[in-house]
């Protein structure tokens, strides 16, 4: 799923850039800052100087800015982009994908993989490794794979699973030739199987208060595997460090130690700058004018799987009626806040029209456009005709209630807070009005897991190239993924057809149109994506724009 290995991930992007108020354009126009048209699609190279394993020096410090998440739990709902990154660190990597999206299995977990289809029901057979073993001595075997399909696969609701996708359509699994052969019986086929184990749970980790609560602002290296293990983690400061794991049977390693320090967005920058880390976000003009040249660094830049969104909490009684929630959409101008995003940034994109497939993927369609225009006059009149009528100060009022709307904002950098203002003007001039209220990045989870908002600007990073599978944890009616509540058991039922088609051409030509009915409930509205762009010091191997590959950790270091 989005942001996820197996999971949606959310992320709020927290970036500097000072800018200037300027007028609303048209929304379903350029996305770059001088007005030029933007590109058919959206840029998708890959730029993270690939280095060969052999080429990369033994030893070694790896510091970026980072944190344990208040859920570790990569497979919770509650987990965020924050847990992923942690989690690969010191657990299985036994899936990955290259850049463009082409599965790579790990040898060093899995021996063997073969998949056939009979009597139209599709079977997996995954052989791991013989040295495979977890940290506490259990062996990685079938009974892994089955306690992570238990506790994801919806039967039990006391799971707090973040999808249940493609998990659900596991029949059975079951030993093979011996316990280190997992057999997998699927009802029907499922293309995109490989996302759903490219990492795994402990058995003991899977047990329903395991799986909630044990990974609460705490690591279980004991549960983990790989070739790094924790070597602090330091519940005060928010630092960890990760050391070479001497029980890891693979591949050695290359760094001494992988260190993520809890800085704000900001000091990230300035960390930088100093040389205290080796690695840093540049998503905005200003932190890249401020990074680049610096001596003994570089620039890395390529395609984004990244997507921000504007959820609409259709939970709320202010934004339950969709025609309001209509209304709202058709006043932001996105391609005003994308240009608000990309100023001096030299960088063009075409607005994002879907949530489960970025522009420079095969089969992609603009859905946002086809059920969406930017229309603030037709929004006025949709909203007169809902009985919201525009009070003495302009902010409509029905009932005696003011349609005032919460907005969350996530830290204190100025390109967050020249968004929240530009969406306020956007919507005060059809009469609604937007209440601003700062949130420390420790609420983010809170927020969404309690949704405590009425919109929110998030975001989401994909891990894997199969964007059809995750229809339903954006549009479902009953996941608690889908963020804004919305949707119907007849929409359900349709998306969930969808996940049933074995071809992946074909499922995403079904995804795409189920996905324009998903967008005409008016509650989530895809709004940029922006360059993958990283300050880098040099000889950093493996490190920066990845899209959709994740490096093993053990190819990771400094070039000899």
């Amino acid at each position: 799923m989005r942001a996820r290995p197996a999971l949606p991930v959310a992320l709020f992007a927290a970036v500097s850039l000072t800018v200037t108020a300027c007028q609303s354009s048209s929304g379903t126009g350029s996305a770059h800052p001088d007005g030029k048209d933007a590109p058919s699609a959206a840029p998708s190279a890959a730029d993270y100087n690939p280095t060969p394993y052999d080429r990369v020096r033994d030893g070694g410090t790896y510091t970026t800015v980072g944190t344990f998440d208040d859920q570790g739990n990569p497979f919770n709902v509650n987990s965020t982009l924050t847990a992923a990154r942690v989690w690969a660190w010191y657990n299985a990597d036994a899936i990955t994908y290259s850049p463009t999206g082409e599965v790579r299995y790990n040898p060093d977990y899995l021996s063997d993989v073969k998949v056939s289809v009979q009597g139209g029901n599709q079977k997996v057979v995954l052989t791991l490794n013989p040295k495979a073993v977890f940290n506490d001595g259990t062996p990685i075997d079938w009974t892994a794979i089955k306690a992570t399909w238990q506790a994801n696969n919806g039967s039990d609701k006391a799971y707090a699973a973040s999808t249940t996708n493609g998990y659900s359509q596991i029949t059975s699994v079951t030993k093979g030739v011996n316990a280190k052969q997992a057999v997998l019986t699927f009802k029907g086929v499922n293309a995109s199987w490989s996302a759903l184990f490219s990492t795994f749970l402990h058995p003991k980790a899977a047990t329903v208060a395991n799986f909630n609560d044990a990974y609460v602002k705490k690591a279980h290296p004991e549960w983990g595997a790989g070739p790094y293990t924790v070597g602090t983690w330091d519940a005060h400061s928010g630092d960890i460090t990760f050391v070479r794991n001497p029980k890891w049977w693979g591949k050695r390693g290359k760094l001494d130690k992988r260190v993520y320090v809890n800085l704000e967005s900001t000091a990230a920058v300035n960390a930088f700058k100093n040389g205290q880390i080796d690695y840093v976000s540049a998503t905005s003009a200003e932190s890249l004018k401020q990074i680049k040249g610096l001596k003994g660094t570089e620039i890395r830049s390529g395609g984004s799987p990244f997507e921000y969104s504007l959820y609409f909490n259709a939970k709320s009684p202010v934004l339950a009626d969709k025609a309001v929630r209509k209304a709202i959409e058709e006043s932001v101008d996105r391609a005003q806040i994308a240009k608000i995003q990309f100023q001096g940034l030299d960088y063009t994109e075409p607005l994002p029209g879907s949530a489960i497939l970025y522009s420079f993927q095969k089969g992609y369609q603009d859905n946002v456009a086809a059920v969406l225009k930017y229309a603030p006059d037709e929004a006025r009149k949709a909203l007169d005709a809902a009985g919201w009528k525009p009070g003495g100060d302009g902010i409509r009022v029905k009932n005696g209630q003011k349609l005032a709307l919460g907005y969350p904002l996530i830290g204190d950098d100025p390109l967050g807070k020249a968004t929240a203002g530009a969406l306020a003007a956007m919507l005060k001039s059809v009469g609604v009005r937007l209440d601003v209220r700062k949130a420390d990045e420790a609420e983010f989870s809170r927020i969404l897991s309690d949704r405590k908002f009425d919109l929110f600007l998030s975001g989401n990073r994909s891990m894997d190239p199969f964007g059809a599978r995750n229809l339903c944890d954006f549009y479902c009616s009953d996941r608690d993924s889908n963020l804004t509540g919305a949707g119907t058991p007849a929409l359900d039922k349709e998306i969930r057809a969808v996940s049933r088609t074995g071809d992946l051409t074909q499922q995403t030509r079904e995804a795409n149109a189920v996905e324009r009915k998903a967008l005409q409930e008016y509650a989530f509205l895809p709004m940029f994506s922006g360059p993958s762009t990283y300050g880098v010091k040099k000889g950093l191997a493996n490190v920066g724009a990845t899209i959709f590959y994740n490096p093993l950790p053990e190819t990771v270091g400094w070039e000899k």
